[in-house]
C-alpha cells in the first residue's frame, strides 16, 4: 500500500467517524432547485444562498415558472449572492434550454449539464452526485486546499486535484466523501484556522514538518 493510499484510508475512516451523515448544505427539493442553488453558490457562501433561494423558489421552483420571470426580476431577488447580472441571465437561459431540449427535466449527463449557461464542471458534478447518485468528486476551494495540505495532490489546479483524488479514493466513496471533506475543512481546517500543521489530520500527516504548508490556488 502506497503512502497516499494509507493516507486515504485514514481520511475515510476518520471522516466517517466525524460525519456519518452528510446532509447537502444547499437547501433544495429536486435536481432543478439544486442546480440553481449550486449556480448561485459561486463566490457566495452556502448560508447566504440558503437565505436567498426560498424567496426565489417561492416565485419559481421549476423551469416553466422561471422563464415567466424577467432577467431583471431574477436579478433583484438574487442580488445578495453577488455576480447577480451574470447569474440571473444564466438562470433564465438554462431554464429555457431545459424546457426546449429536455422537456423541463435536468439532464443526467456531465456533457449535457456543462453545456448549460453558467454551469461548469463542479456544478455539474454536484448535481450528478447528489441528485442522480452518479459517482463524481466535485472539488471546491476547501477540498482543493485540504488535498494539498494532506499530500494527496501537488495542487496545480482543481482539475488535477479532482483527478488525483479519484485515483486515491474508491469510486463508491466519492459522493459522500466530497461533502465530508468540505465539512471537515469548514470546522477544523479552514484557510486561516489551520496552516497545514494544526488540525488532527494535518498534524497526523506532517509530524516531522516545522513550517506551515503553503497551498497553491
Amino acid at each position: 500500500m502506497s503512502l497516499r493510499q494509507e493516507k486515504a484510508l485514514f481520511i475515510i475512516n476518520r471522516l466517517e467517524e466525524l460525519y456519518p451523515e452528510t446532509p447537502i448544505p444547499l437547501d433544495h427539493k429536486d435536481a432543478y432547485t439544486l442546480l440553481i442553488a449550486v449556480l448561485l453558490s459561486a463566490q457566495c457562501t452556502d448560508e447566504r444562498v440558503n437565505k436567498i433561494t426560498p424567496g426565489l423558489f417561492l416565485r419559481a421552483d421549476t423551469p416553466q415558472k422561471m422563464v415567466k420571470l424577467s432577467v431583471s426580476e431574477i436579478e433583484a431577488i438574487i442580488k445578495p449572492c453577488g455576480l447577480a447580472p451574470r447569474k440571473s441571465k444564466a438562470i433564465s437561459e438554462l431554464s429555457k434550454i431545459l424546457i426546449e431540449k429536455y422537456k423541463g427535466a435536468v439532464p443526467k449527463s456531465f456533457e449535457a449539464l456543462e453545456e448549460l449557461p453558467g454551469v461548469g464542471h463542479k456544478t455539474a458534478s454536484v448535481v450528478m452526485a447528489q441528485s442522480f447518485n452518479i459517482p463524481a468528486f466535485p472539488v471546491d476551494t476547501h477540498i482543493h486546499r485540504l488535498a494539498q495540505r494532506w499530500g494527496l495532490t501537488n495542487g496545480k489546479n482543481v482539475e488535477q486535484t479532482e483527478s488525483d483524488l479519484k485515483k486515491v479514493f474508491p469510486e463508491d466513496k466519492w459522493n459522500k466523501l466530497h461533502l465530508q471533506i468540505i465539512f471537515y475543512g469548514r470546522e477544523f481546517c479552514s484557510a486561516r484556522g489551520c496552516d497545514g500543521l494544526t488540525c488532527e489530520i494535518c498534524s497526523a500527516f506532517n509530524v516531522l514538518k516545522k513550517h506551515p504548508i503553503k497551498t497553491k490556488k
